[in-house]
């Protein structure tokens, strides 16, 4: 400290060693005295250093620090299970830091949207736009004849360029607020429905520091912190990442296949629960509302369709609500109004005849999933009947064929509802290997929904069709109560560890939509119609009292579950596929514990 000063990450080194030191000596209470000395320090870094670049650079930035998010879980969870200091450091930890770049970024932009007098903040926002809407156009629709050094030039300017323009922007928004305070406990704990919990899930590598310094972490486990209203933290590690994983692939196999049995769905879906939520149950006590922050591969399936000692899915005795951390919470309460009706959107006009592809026996006709090789493409009858539906409802019109288009949601200023229902893809491989640090610097451009003119673009421009995650950050949905983006994969993306999934649900967040209902795998089109018919009645209070926006969603699947929407919909497959994100509570709600 004498040397460097007080906040030096050299500081905050010696004090984690110190901290290794005593924990070694099996002093508990110096350990944690020390641990938390050297975590405020980088929480101090932390901080600053997240207020300037672009995305890339935050990434890289947080990661050097991941040791003592390890090293904080494992002394808790490994030396000190039953001590409530060790409890609160740990999972203080993990709410400061998971999931923190998204908190950065969606309130960065929502501080320089609401500075409406403020015409170089509104500048740089539409010129970041521009460049997302220029780098989607140049990886979706790269011009004819144009050569391939060429064309790689342009899209290295391009990135480069986006990347001063985001680093410009973190800045601006920094000047008209004081660095974040750290989160505190206190302040998740107070926020959370006496009826609910808040459940943690983590991806850590366990400590060890008596081994030698190349050998000192082990192989990735989950862990899971549970927090209510009330009371201490309470946690449990889960066990090796890789044998949890290796259920939830066979898992999501068996969801996302209406032909397999349902008798094998549910010994697959008992498998996982076995290993993550049963230990779970044990820590919630009579609680039934779960806001739940899974992590890594957890991101990735409904819990509502694990089942339990019984044979019951979780859905029929839980409600589920996915947030990026419990940190969530805390942005939740900042709620804005909307500027405009809500917009409608579906069954967009491709430009060309689609046909119908090939698929299994017994299989649904269609799915809103898109192979953006084919030269065709099926078009979705019932998006539009979906549309006019729930249309009806809200009593607005709603955007069909042509006009399904993104110039039209580019223009868009926070309407209360922003429903699409269209193709939708991830990439998982992408066919373009010359792309992988495009893909890399910008993992959003890998997710995208299929729009009118797709099929008649014309190389160069900006508008080609594809509304990519990346460009959906940019849309203003400040106020927007709910968006639903009614396709195929919607919640899929690129996995980063601590940060969740660059999906639609991400962008979604960022572009300042208060919740989301995204989708896990290829839906079918007949039956998701249903169901978002059938939300939409529930949420909107149609037959009655309206309902939270999870609670509607956990309501619809439990008919389709009973057979009271036809019996050809209980499989898993067709309920199962959607999930709420954000604000779980009824549309118009501004009550903190509702």
């Amino acid at each position: 400290k004498r040397l460097l000063g007080n906040q030096h990450p050299r500081v905050a080194t010696s004090l984690d060693n110190l901290a290794q030191l005593y924990g070694n000596q099996g002093n508990i209470t110096n350990a944690l005295e020390f641990q938390e000395r050297g975590l405020k320090v980088e929480e101090h870094n932390l901080a600053y250093n997240l207020s300037g670049g672009f995305e890339r650079q935050k990434r890289e930035y947080i990661a050097t620090i991941s040791a003592t998010t390890n090293g904080v879980i494992s002394l808790h969870l490994n030396s000190a299970l039953n001590n409530p200091k060790a409890a609160n450091l740990a999972l203080t930890t993990i709410l400061r830091r998971k999931g923190r770049i998204l908190d950065v970024l969606t309130n960065n932009l929502q501080i320089l949207r609401q500075r409406v007098n403020d015409n170089d903040s509104a500048l740089l926002i539409d010129q970041l736009s521009d460049n997302y809407n220029q780098l989607a156009s140049l990886i979706y629709n790269r011009p004819e004849k144009f050569p391939l050094e060429e064309y790689r030039k342009q899209i290295a300017e391009l990135e480069q360029k986006t990347k001063n323009l985001e680093d410009k922007l973190s800045r601006r928004s920094a000047e008209f607020r004081n660095l974040s305070q750290p989160v505190e406990l206190a302040d998740i704990q107070k926020l959370i429905p006496a009826d609910a919990a808040l459940v943690e899930i983590v991806s850590y590598e366990p400590s060890n520091p008596k081994a030698k310094p190349d050998q000192r972490f082990g192989k990735p486990h989950y862990a899971a912190y549970v927090l209510t209203s009330t009371g201490e933290p309470r946690a449990i590690d889960l066990g090796e990442a890789e044998k949890i994983e290796q259920n939830l692939k066979s898992f999501r196999d068996s969801l996302a296949d209406s032909n397999t049995p349902t008798k094998q769905v549910k010994q697959s879906a008992r498998g996982v629960d076995k290993l993550v939520m049963q230990p779970i149950r044990k820590l919630l006590g009579n609680k039934r509302k779960i806001l739940i922050s899974p992590d890594r591969a957890l991101n990735l399936i409904p819990f509502e369709a694990l089942v339990d000692e019984n044979n019951r899915y979780l859905v029929e005795n839980y409600s589920f609500t996915y947030l990026s951390s419990g940190r969530d919470l805390l942005r939740l309460q900042n709620q804005s109004a909307h500027k405009q009706p809500a917009v409608i959107m579906a069954d967009p006009f491709f430009n060309k005849p689609g046909e119908v592809v090939a698929v299994k026996p017994n299989q649904p006709n269609n799915t809103r999933s898109v192979d953006l090789s084919k030269i065709n493409f099926p078009p979705l009858p019932n998006t539009r009947k979906e549309a006019e539906s729930i249309a009806g409802i809200l009593k607005v019109n709603p955007f069909l064929g042509s006009k399904a288009s993104e110039p039209t949601i580019k223009q868009l200023q926070s309407p209360e509802i922003l429903h699409i229902a269209t193709h939708g893809f991830f990439e998982s491989s992408p066919k373009k290997p010359e792309y992988q640090d495009t893909y890399r610097d910008n993992p959003l451009l890998l997710s995208g929904l299929v729009l009118s003119g797709y099929k008649n673009r014309q190389g160069g421009g900006n508008e080609d069709g594809i509304l990519s995650a990346l460009e959906t950050t940019a849309l203003n949905l400040t106020g927007t109560k709910l968006a639903v983006f009614s396709a195929c994969d919607t919640a899929l993306g690129k996995d980063i560890t601590g940060e969740g999934i660059y999906s639609f649900r991400r962008a979604l967040v960022i572009a300042g939509s208060e919740s989301q209902v995204i989708s896990l795998w290829q839906v079918a089109d007949d039956s998701t119609k249903d169901l978002m018919v059938a939300y939409y009645q529930k949420v909107l209070g149609q037959n009655g009292k309206k309902q939270g926006r999870s609670e509607a969603l956990r309501q619809v699947q439990l008919e389709m579950l009973r057979g009271n929407r036809g019996d050809e919909y209980q499989h898993p497959y067709y309920w199962a596929a959607f999930i709420p994100s954000g604000d779980w509570r009824a549309m118009g709600s501004t009550l903190a514990r509702e």
